[in-house]
């Protein structure tokens, strides 16, 4: 999978992402200063949400439209989206910004019109958000554009992932990947459930990730040395200025640590090999070996207590003790030799 100028199956390196969504608190200029603060906190690319109020649902008060059981309990899905939304005239400007800023800038769409829209801006790819895994349509449509998918899977069972994808593959798009996701916010560090990153790569086949609401770096990490590809994590240049997904984002110096949190780990994930490196060969010298520990004379037998497996490692090894306990030596050996074979008597 190609995201831009980032090879996510080739690279060493885990696709980090920072999530705008609506902690520009509906001013632009926040919006570009949270680009730059993500460029140097070590992001890879900057993700967008592109919807209006009006695109991903309806004006309406009934309790239906009330949000119930969340941080944002009591507020009408409506004016909640009216808030947080990024405003579509200012996609050019922050497309722009994040290529000046090296990131790649890439977004979520909620309708069609939003698709149509990120393609005008040549986006690099599409991510699904969890809400969104079941509308088919939708998957089918920017599927349909030929640009890697991304999918998160909030609220998704394993059939909802099937046929999410079986969507994508009708549209000849098998450039897809799964994002393991909790849909709290924030959500609790013991719902994470990480091994389903790696159980997900393996069932579908597909690269996979992590969507992350939890609060810190500690969910990421092990994400990553569950094999995550993709690791999402919503940024902000300070949850004081305040907005709908503040309490749950990451300022610039925590996801500057979680970087180099992750960057250490996939280092020291390493690689299957059981040769050893130099520095692991030059180890051995402290390993046991056989040694002489008392003076012996021609003929003598070999015991417990002139010939032991101490440190360092340069005698014979230990796993010839066995077998040389009980035979004679064949010449006068002084304490403190490394012994072999060929002090036996024959």
């Amino acid at each position: 999978m190609n995201i831009g100028n980032f090879c996510i199956e080739n690279d060493c390196c885990v696709f980090i992402i920072a999530e705008l969504s609506a902690n520009h608190n509906g001013r632009l200029e926040t919006a570009l200063q949270t680009i730059k603060a993500a460029a140097r906190a070590g992001a890879n690319a900057i993700k967008l949400q592109t919807y209006t109020a009006d695109t991903i649902t309806l004006n309406s008060h009934k309790s239906d439209f009330v949000i119930k059981g969340t941080i944002w309990e009591g507020r009408n899905l409506y004016n909640l989206y009216q808030e947080a939304f990024t405003p579509w005239e200012w996609h050019p400007a922050l497309f722009q910004a994040a290529k000046e800023e090296g990131l790649i800038c890439f977004s979520s769409p909620f309708d069609k019109s939003a698709v149509d829209f990120l393609e005008t801006l040549n986006t690099p790819a599409y991510k699904i958000a969890s809400f969104e895994i079941t509308d088919i349509p939708l998957i089918e449509y920017a599927a349909s554009k030929g640009k890697p998918m991304i999918l998160s899977t909030g609220i998704a069972a394993q059939e909802d992932i099937i046929l999410a994808l079986e969507a994508c593959y009708r549209m000849g798009n098998k450039d897809v990947a799964l994002l393991k996701c909790t849909s709290s916010y924030p959500a609790p560090i013991e719902e994470a459930n990480m091994i389903m990153v790696r159980e997900m790569a393996e069932r579908f086949g597909l690269i996979t990730g992590l969507s992350d609401h939890t609060i810190g770096s500690t969910v990421p990490i092990v994400a990553t040395c569950f094999g995550a590809k993709i690791i999402e994590k919503h940024f902000i240049l300070d949850r004081s200025i305040g907005g709908p997904d503040a309490s749950f984002s990451m300022n610039e110096q925590e996801f500057s640590d979680m970087v180099k949190a992750i960057r250490e780990a996939e280092r020291a994930i390493g690689t299957v090999d059981y040769s050893l490196t130099e520095k692991q060969s030059k180890g051995r010298d402290f390993s046991r070996s056989l040694y002489v520990v008392a003076d012996m004379k021609a003929g003598e037998i070999i015991t417990e207590q002139n010939v032991k497996s101490i440190r360092p490692g340069f005698g014979l090894h230990p796993k010839y003790y066995n077998e040389v306990l009980g035979k004679k030596v064949n010449a006068d050996i002084e304490a403190g030799t490394r012994f072999n074979l060929n002090y036996l008597q024959v």
